[in-house]
């Protein structure tokens, strides 16, 4: 059974002109370990997206926007790449994965990992939240939540929502191999 939330969208793999897709097991490397190399997964795919937008001699615009894009590929990826591993089901045999799809006009990125029925439910109560929020002001209440909390935020999706604007969207999954979560970041570039 497939549950889709917000902004979630059936993306045709035929309209991306470019992919990639990392993929790993979540209890295959030591927490410590994974996490560093969560910042360096997330640099490199924001390192290769900016080859398909090159500089061009003399145009500003054009180095301006191969930043932007790489900043925001790198801060997505990262963010997406973190839950992945703070909230994934270690017992799983479900790989964690990342793919970033380049279209036309716009990014798009897939994070699917394993979870837990509790992580799921309480998953569900924060997409609520977020849906039933502003989400400048849920990210101004979330902020001040997690400043005497180490409770699960949102602000990562928040800030990808408000400084990115970008389109999230879930899709949960449930069958014989557990329960699954599939997260996805559109950006317009």
């Amino acid at each position: 059974m497939s549950e889709k939330y917000r902004d979630y969208a059936d993306i045709d793999p035929a309209l991306c002109s470019e992919h990639m897709c990392l993929s790993f097991k979540p209890s295959s490397v030591p927490i410590k370990q994974r996490w560093r190399n969560n910042g360096l997964s997330a640099d490199f795919l924001g390192d290769y997206l900016t080859t398909f937008f090159p500089k061009k001699d003399g145009e500003k615009d054009s180095v301006k926007k191969q930043a932007e894009i790489r900043d925001a590929v790198t801060y997505i990826a990262n963010e997406l790449l973190e839950n992945a591993m703070k909230y994934s089901d270690d017992s799983s045999v479900i790989p964690n994965s990342i793919d970033l799809s380049l279209q036309e006009d716009k990014l798009v990125f897939t994070e699917v990992n394993a979870i837990t029925e509790k992580q799921q439910a309480e998953f569900k109560d924060f997409i609520t939240e977020l849906n039933e929020s502003d989400p400048d002001e849920l990210f101004m209440k979330k902020l001040e939540a997690s400043a005497v909390s180490e409770s699960s935020s949102g602000l990562g999706y928040l800030t990808m929502i408000n400084d990115y604007q970008a389109n999230i969207g879930w899709l949960f999954d449930a069958s014989s191999g557990g329960h699954q979560v599939t997260t996805q970041v559109i950006i317009s570039i």
